[in-house]
């Protein structure tokens, strides 16, 4: 979210008496775009796009589509820019948000809840839930072309274990 206004960067609110039968398409401008890539840490994103389904369920609507992004991010291993297209299937459901009741218990959510994101009142923020799902694309250890001699140069290259067991076990392979 926005440090300045608490406001996510990408909203896109939708009135859950508005829904359609027709897909809803979403796409983040240039200041929406450098914004995310801000929050998440990339170089930039050049593209933001999501193309999703809305089904009513009573108070619940549940979310599926397509979301497409052109994102430039820093090599994990030499920080060069490695540029990436995401392209990712997406659901999630919006649930009403319901204040759960003051307890110490732990709660054990199951696969179906895990991708729940609840909402106040009869509107919800489709773009928010967009840019996490992007965030959640995202590969933090994406590496480029030039990783394996960045990590050779500066000996973080993975060695083979050496010592008296591995040289017996090599010995026992041969013969």
């Amino acid at each position: 979210m926005s440090a300045e206004n608490g406001s996510p960067e990408f909203r896109r609110m939708m009135d859950r008496r508005e829904i359609s039968d027709g897909p809803v398409a979403l796409e983040a401008n240039e200041a929406e775009r450098a914004a995310l890539a801000e929050r998440f840490g990339l170089i930039a994103i050049h593209a933001l796009t999501a193309e999703l389904t809305l089904e009513p369920e009573g108070d619940r609507i549940a979310a599926k589509g397509t979301l497409a992004a052109d994102i430039v991010q820093s090599c994990a291993i030499s920080g060069d820019d490695l540029p990436q297209r995401i392209r990712e299937n997406i659901a999630f459901t919006f649930v009403p948000d319901i204040a759960p009741a003051a307890s110490e218990e732990e709660i054990e959510l199951e696969e179906g809840e895990l991708d729940e994101i609840p909402y106040s009142g009869i509107a919800f923020d489709l773009g928010e839930a967009v840019a996490q799902s992007l965030a959640l694309a995202i590969d933090p250890y994406a590496t480029g072309p030039d990783a394996d001699t960045v990590r050779e140069e500066h000996d973080l290259a993975e060695k083979a274990p050496s010592g008296p067991l591995q040289d017996a076990l090599a010995k026992l392979k041969k013969g």
